[in-house]
């Protein structure tokens, strides 16, 4: 008898429970109606597909259970598609959640009938996302996403998920990240994946242009509107018209500019320096900052109504160190191009070179790891690269375990170890976390030889 896929329902309300079990006979339905008993399931039975009502106990008139409950359970698997429950009116929180990491979501009251093509279509993605992990695990290449984004890490690939996601709809996006972590390079690949690849993709980094030509850069200015505009020209929101506008380093836009710019987004007409008639112009925004824009909006250098109209859906972007196993394989690309580039002598990496790499924090994010690895390209004596090349310190260089069993015992007790803490030596407690029965939990701290 085939096995049938799990299908994750968490709801409080024990009649549509009922009515949502009876409707998806081809799945094995687990029902859970809060954020405890969810994520229970999700540890222990790892269902592909969860449909969550945002309204749990004890919070069922609010949000803040639903959104806990979305945020644990792509931490716990990134991979399950997680369709969360919209009532009317509430658009929002649905455009949080999908900005969440959300697959989708569905109205309530619930159509049976169109939340089950969103269920089976979910299905059917997470079985072909399934197969192209198993399929990348065989090979060795690079993997990438929206078209030149080298990641395996599941943090990134919930960025870029999210990014696929909103990529045809026309809301403004915020990219938040620490400078080096690839903002540029995603909003490329947002406007590359939506209707407006066929226009311009036009950038402008606010902190780099002075305060007195930044509003020149991007609005243009008429022929004769001040010393020097010799001929009439074009800004760079004009000429993003039928594109995507890059507004990099928001948070450097000087207050008095931060006015005219909000009224271009909501009137989505411009007037150039010097000029009288207004332009009419069809751009998509994308923007992104390091900086704290909450702080900022306290402090009152940001204006909030600006932000509001911004970030329409806000992606958080994680460092290089928060990207598991990134960094090796970044590297691995970035030898392989600088190496056909500048030293073809060169094939790979000496041993520990890549514990050193995996080792060390970057805090310069994927730029200093770039630059670090040209400069070693460049400098290496021999075929492989050393740590020293890279100019990484010693203590960086962390040994590799013995073999594949040594590190998995070594993961198996740190979990186990955590999960112990968490639950102060409860076994049953301990058990769950770590989504195993009580009797395998005890085998596991024999065999180790550890105490509860």
């Amino acid at each position: 008898m085939p096995v049938k896929p799990k299908l994750l329902i968490v709801e409080d309300d024990e009649g549509l429970q009922r009515q949502l079990r009876w409707a998806y006979d081809d799945y094995e339905v687990l029902v859970a109606a809060d954020r405890a008993g969810a994520l229970d399931i999700v540890r222990a039975a790892e269902p592909a597909v969860v449909t969550l009502d945002l309204g749990l106990p004890p919070d069922p008139d609010g949000v803040s259970e639903g959104f806990a409950a979305l945020e644990t359970i792509l931490s716990l698997k990134p991979e399950t598609k997680v369709i969360v429950a919209s009532g009317h009116g509430a658009r929002e929180s649905a455009l949080r959640a999908i900005a969440s990491g959300a697959y989708d979501f569905y109205q309530k009251p619930v159509d049976i009938d169109q939340l089950g093509l969103i269920v089976r279509r979910a299905f059917q993605l997470h079985g072909i996302e399934s197969e192209n992990r198993r399929l990348e695990s065989r090979v060795g290449e690079d993997r990438t996403v929206l078209g030149t984004m080298v990641t395996a890490a599941p943090e990134m690939l919930k960025v870029a998920r999210t990014i696929e996601r909103v990529a045809n709809t026309d809301v403004s996006v915020m990219l938040l990240g620490a400078s080096g972590t690839g903002k540029e390079l995603l909003a490329r690949g947002l406007h590359e994946a939506s209707r407006r690849r066929g226009g311009g993709f036009v950038a402008i980094n606010c902190a780099a242009i002075p305060e007195n030509l930044l509003e020149a850069e991007l609005f243009g200015y008429e022929k004769g509107a001040f010393t020097g505009a010799i001929k009439t020209t074009e800004g760079k929101i004009e000429l993003a018209h039928g594109g995507t506008l890059f507004l990099d380093e928001v948070g450097d836009i000087p207050l008095p500019l931060q006015v005219k710019l909000l009224r271009f987004l909501q009137e989505r007409v411009i007037e150039r320096i010097g000029g009288r008639k207004p332009i009419a112009v069809d751009t998509r925004i994308v923007c992104a900052t390091h900086q704290d824009l909450d702080a900022m909006i306290a402090a009152g250098t940001f204006r909030d109504d600006l932000y509001y109209r911004l970030a329409e859906i806000v992606v958080r972007i994680p460092s290089l160190a928060e990207r598991h196993g990134d960094a090796a394989l970044l590297a691995k690309h970035f030898l392989g191009r600088f190496a056909r580039e500048m030293n073809p002598a060169v094939k790979g990496f000496a041993p520990g070179a890549l514990a050193a790499i995996e080792a060390w924090g970057w805090p310069g994010n994927i730029r200093e790891l770039e630059n670090r690895l040209k400069r070693a390209v460049i400098m290496a004596d021999g075929k492989l690269v050393t740590a020293e090349d890279l100019d990484l310190p010693a203590e960086a260089m962390d040994a590799l375990p013995v073999n594949l069993k040594t590190a998995r015992e070594e993961a198996d007790r740190r979990a186990i170890r955590k999960a112990l803490a968490q639950t102060e030596g409860n076994i049953s407690g301990a058990a769950k976390l770590l989504g195993i029965s009580r009797p395998t939990l005890y085998d596991l701290l024999k065999q180790y030889g550890l105490q509860p």
